[in-house]
């Protein structure tokens, strides 16, 4: 047996023993990785501590466009863009604005909406699917052996065992399921002491995105678009308000106007603060996403400094990357296709933290050079227009490339843009096709297909989607059911392209 127990023990009692993966978590990561394994036909059990209904205020309040992109091939992007205000630009250091309506595909933009409408659309998928939710239960300890993962929960009824072949753990930064797996959890605080807090405005600015930094401070504002706004707030004198070592007190209304005054220059006429809190901006990442048994996603493996409001969606990316991988080993795919998971993921989550820390420490850091290097990379932004295409492409996740796969095509493991198609079964966009969570194979509208053989993951080639691309292009493509290429073949499948958009013919 390998694992631990985090101040509890296995009980004799065992409850949900027929569940193929058990998800420890129900936020977004959690949600999407559950319904994604039911949806393709598993027994899936999610564990949540929050009672059933009780709001997510947490500070996730962006969906970028490749999160968007994952959410349209699961029927739930257009309305979840209902309930928010799309950005197309993005203002850095107060003077360039990083233009995100020139980025490829349907959403050019960043989504300002609330975490808990993308957790209500993700609950409502996963519930439809079957997945069987326990509120209000915590998990204490794991042990797991060569057969599956047991593991100690308290709940309303008292203690019980829960038995699973599979573990997910998507339960956040204090992830027991990670410290009970034994995995380190490696990095350093960047800034001790950050504010957050949802207030309504007196004065709201014409902006929809308020950003401002100096040496020693930086403030952020976003509306919800209900008339609520996400303050977040850092300056180098700021308390980190700790009560004698019992944690840090949440701020008061006072305290958060002085903060927005000392670093947005204006409090703005803020009221009615209905959500407040300190935080500590970390910089943290598992060496590895997997230990026998227990796989992690989200904040549970990696966590970061909010500037550019990449965690949710780097959560999101990897529960769309593990959930077909899992889903395939569970049904009796070779084990390594789940290797894969953290080969192609860890180092995506790893250039996260280097992109908001860096993006944290030269908003933040004072002293003229400082000011000065800000100034330089500013003028650049200016100046030269691929440097401001390939900051939206690192913010937006769509440039996201996966290494190709000794021997396979040179571009596997590229995003395949949203194809138009031939109406039929599989709808008239590659996305739609997709909502199957199934490998789609894209053949030219008229004449033959190159064959190609099944790709790491499928059992056979007979489960496919099978669809025909309208955009007039005669190679055919397997794509896989996170959007990424798996294969090409036939004219034109190897002419060069952007990892960012690669055109129809390339892929």
């Amino acid at each position: 047996m390998v694992g631990g127990m985090v101040g509890g023990t296995v009980g004799d009692a065992v409850v949900d023993g027929d569940a193929d993966v058990v998800v420890v978590g129900a936020g977004p990561t959690g949600l999407l990785l559950a319904g994604d394994l039911a949806v393709a036909g598993l027994r899936v059990t999610v564990l949540e501590k929050r009672a059933a209904g009780l709001s997510n205020l947490t500070r996730a309040f962006a969906v970028h466009a490749r999160s968007l992109e994952t959410l349209d091939a699961r029927g739930l992007a257009d309305e979840l863009v209902s309930t928010g205000r799309p950005v197309r630009g993005l203002r850095v250091f107060g003077k360039v604005e990083v233009r995100l309506d020139t980025l490829p595909g349907r959403f050019p933009f960043v989504l300002v909406t609330p975490q808990y409408e993308v957790e209500r659309l993700l609950h409502r998928r996963a519930a439809s699917a079957g997945v069987r939710f326990r509120h209000d239960v915590r998990v204490t300890g794991l042990v797991q052996d060569d057969d599956g993962v047991s593991l100690a929960t308290v709940g309303p009824e008292g203690a019980a065992q829960v038995r699973a072949p599979w573990v997910v753990g998507t339960d956040g930064v204090r992830s027991t399921v990670r410290r009970a797996a034994g995995l380190p959890f490696p990095g350093e605080t960047v800034v001790r002491a950050m504010v957050l807090a949802d207030v309504r405005l007196h004065r709201p600015p014409d902006d929809v995105l308020t950003i401002a930094s100096s040496g020693g401070s930086l403030g952020f504002l976003a509306p919800f678009g209900d008339g609520w706004y996400r303050f977040i707030g850092w300056d180098e004198g700021l308390d980190p308000g700790e009560d004698g070592g019992a944690g840090p007190v949440a701020p008061g209304l006072e305290e958060v106007r002085a903060l927005a005054r000392a670093t947005l220059g204006d409090d703005l006429g803020m009221h009615d603060l209905r959500f407040a809190t300190r935080f500590a901006a970390d910089e943290r990442q598992v060496p590895r996403y997997r230990a026998g048994r227990v796989l992690l996603a989200g904040d549970a493996a990696h966590c970061h400094s909010p500037a550019g409001g990449l965690g949710m969606n780097t959560g999101l990316q990897d529960a769309a990357n593990l959930s077909w991988r899992l889903a395939a080993v569970v049904r009796g795919a070779d084990g390594e296709v789940l290797d894969g998971y953290g080969e192609e993921r860890h180092p995506v989550g790893a250039q996260v933290l280097r992109t908001s820390g860096a993006m944290l420490r030269l908003a933040t850091r004072p002293g003229a050079t400082a000011a000065a290097l800000r100034a330089v990379l500013a003028a650049a932004l200016a100046r030269v227009a691929p440097a401001r295409r390939r900051a939206a492409l690192t913010v937006s996740a769509l440039g996201v490339r996966y290494p190709a796969p000794p021997g396979a095509h040179p571009a596997a493991g590229r995003r395949v843009p949203d194809l138009p198609l031939v109406p039929g079964a599989g709808g008239a966009r590659l996305a739609e096709a997709l909502r199957a969570g199934r490998f789609v194979l894209v053949v030219p509208g008229t004449g033959p297909a190159a064959p190609l053989p099944p790709a790491p993951g499928e059992l056979s080639g007979e489960e496919r989607v099978v669809v025909r691309r309208a955009d007039g292009q005669a190679s055919t493509l397997l794509v896989r059911p996170d959007g990424y290429l798996a294969d090409a073949a036939g004219p034109g499948s190897a002419s060069p392209s952007s990892p960012s958009s690669p055109s129809a013919s390339s892929a």
